[in-house]
């Protein structure tokens, strides 16, 4: 049972270092400094966008208008780094 809170764990993690790929990939496209007509450009955003997408979309939907500021992905860190602390003190010393 560990073995399979250790993945959570990780797999948490990545998806962290996904969700911030995904914020600087879109600020990158949106000062002009990547073009998303290069090819490997355009793969990378749309993988981060399938990935990310599906679980920042809700957060969306009730937060405010902040003008161009989008925090989703930061309220979405802090939701998954409070599971990872719930698992990690409350969860895993539990199981045997």
């Amino acid at each position: 049972m560990r073995a399979i809170l250790d993945i959570v764990l990780i797999v948490l993690d990545l998806y962290v270092w996904l969700l911030i790929a995904a914020a600087i990939l879109s600020w990158l496209i949106a000062f002009n400094v990547v073009n998303t007509r290069n090819p490997f450009v355009s793969a990378v955003a749309e993988f981060l966008y399938r990935i990310t997408e599906p679980l920042l979309a809700p957060i969306r939907s009730f937060m405010p208008n902040l003008g161009g500021l989008d925090i989703s992905p930061i309220i979405l860190i802090l939701i998954i780094m409070f599971i990872q602390r719930v698992i990690t003190y409350y969860i895993y010393p539990v199981v045997f």
